[in-house]
């Protein structure tokens, strides 16, 4: 089935009520069932149809029950047996009922299509808890031989190293040669210091030269009467 948008708008909303094929018709004139029927069929509601018993639960005819003898779908009403009004000329017309008015209290399951529905939903509107539990149940079911099949694997596999490993003797290590020091003669140690005494001595630091003084000028005296 193809899926509707939401729509917000109440033009629209009404205008596809009123354009609505036969198949979204019959869902919305579903109706919630009791508690008693919640408890035994698993299924929170469920479209009205001709047959069932009802109990109105809201507006003027509060609280009448009776079972159901026509659906209009076109208008999305319900009619009920014994639920009628007396006109101004006398005579006498059912009363109708929006489903939402209502709550089923007794199913009609006579059609083998209907039970497959009430099955299907039951499925459906379980709680999450008890979906998860099947679930891991399921899963579990699914892994136990697989496990089983595995851990045989382990053990063979465990047996067969543990016969191929065997404890490796470790072998000493060899000891590091040790390499003994000649004496030094008294002729090598002559030999030594002359080598060190044949060595040309570092030069030696000239003193930095220091600036002479200059020569003081000699002054001329001027003779008397000269130019």
């Amino acid at each position: 089935m193809q899926a509707t948008k939401p729509v917000k708008k109440p033009g629209k909303q009404r205008k596809r009520l009123y354009n609505a094929p036969a198949h979204l018709r019959h869902k919305l004139m579903a109706a919630p069932l009791s508690a008693e029927l919640i408890a035994s069929k698993g299924a929170k509601t469920l479209p009205v149809r001709k047959g069932d018993t009802v109990r109105i639960m809201r507006g003027d005819h509060k609280g009448f029950e009776g079972k159901i003898s026509r659906v209009d779908l076109k208008r999305y009403r319900i009619f009920i047996e014994g639920l009628t009004r007396e006109k101004v000329d006398g005579t006498n017309i059912f009363v109708s009922v929006h489903p939402s008015k209502v709550t089923i209290k007794n199913l009609k399951l006579d059609d083998k299509w209907r039970k497959e529905i009430v099955e299907r939903k039951k499925e459906l509107e379980r709680p999450e808890k008890e979906k998860k539990v099947t679930k891991v149940v399921a899963e579990v079911a699914e892994k136990a031989p697989k496990k089983a099949v595995e851990a045989k694997k382990e053990k063979i596999i465990k047996e067969k190293t543990a016969v191929q490993k065997k404890p490796v003797e470790k072998v000493p290590k060899a000891a590091k040669k040790t390499v003994q020091k000649k004496p030094v003669t008294k002729k090598k140690k002559a030999e030594k210091a002359a080598a060190e005494e044949e060595k040309p001595a570092e030069k030696e630091t000239k003193p930095k030269a220091t600036k002479k003084p200059r020569a003081k000028r000699k002054t001329t005296s001027k003779t008397e009467g000269g130019t």
